[in-house]
């Protein structure tokens, strides 16, 4: 059974990253790396002393490969065993390429050809302009802030524009300029006290309106007894209040349960 895993991305320009073994699966792992800007070291020993932080094993030999990822382990570096679960500390994800974004697919070591398969879906449904998209707002930030000072009041102008049918929609292939078309006009996003009356305790009963608000608000209000899959609907820096609390200013939703 896969276990949980928390997703990172791991800047690695520049640095040391340890690829030990022979054959195409080391060949893959090393192009992973050089990809990402890192520097392949095929020495487990010159690795550790250079200060190599990741260590990627693809020996033959589960021997060789339990004894290394030992070694790396107890060195202190976060190891990944080719097609060895159980022995590795991350793994990597199938990856859509729209530089600057990213999206990585991965199922804890459970599938990779799941993944993989996610993977060449995601690549037809997004535009291949979406990199543009992110450099052009991450140029346009200082006249965001200028436009929108306080930061709530700017995400919630980005979640109108960046949602489903929004002004820059990023799942809509967007033309040169249209960041700038935006903020020449942008308004604030959705504000006040919304409850969504529940009708059940599966996320998937949720509307496509009410998911959005979910994903949205600043503050979540919630009695004690409502799933944790619905909360995790909601951003990881929401708010978590008790029914009856006092509610802060911007987007609040509140959650209530049938009966």
């Amino acid at each position: 059974m896969s276990l949980p895993a928390l997703p990172l991305f791991h800047r690695i320009a520049g640095q040391p990253v340890i690829v030990l073994g022979h054959g195409e699966a080391a060949q893959a792992k090393a192009r992973l790396v050089e990809r990402a800007g890192g520097q392949v070291i095929d020495d487990l020993a010159h690795g550790i002393d250079i200060g190599a932080r990741l260590a990627f094993i693809a020996h033959d030999s589960a021997d060789a490969c339990m004894a290394d990822a030992l070694r790396a382990r107890g060195a202190g570096l976060l190891v990944n065993v080719v097609d060895r679960p159980a022995l590795c500390d991350f793994t990597t994800p199938s990856l859509v390429d729209r530089s600057p974004v990213v999206i990585a697919v991965g199922t804890a070591g459970a599938s990779a050809g799941l993944a993989k398969h996610i993977r060449l879906r995601l690549e037809r449904l997004l535009p291949q302009g979406l990199g543009a998209l992110a450099d052009a707002l991450f140029a346009a930030r200082e006249g965001l802030r200028a436009r929108f000072p306080d930061g709530a009041e700017r995400r919630r102008a980005l979640d109108l524009a960046l949602g489903e049918g929004g002004a820059l929609d990023p799942m809509v292939a967007q033309p040169a300029g249209a960041v700038e078309a935006w903020l020449g006009g942008a308004r604030g996003g959705a504000t006040g006290h919304h409850v969504i009356a529940l009708r059940s305790a599966d996320p998937e009963d949720l509307t496509l309106r009410e998911a959005r608000l979910l994903g949205m608000a600043d503050a979540v209000v919630a009695a004690s007894d409502v799933p944790a899959a619905l909360l995790a609907r909601a951003r990881a820096d929401a708010q978590r209040l008790p029914p009856g609390a006092a509610l802060p200013e911007g987007l609040t939703v509140e959650l209530r349960l049938p009966g």
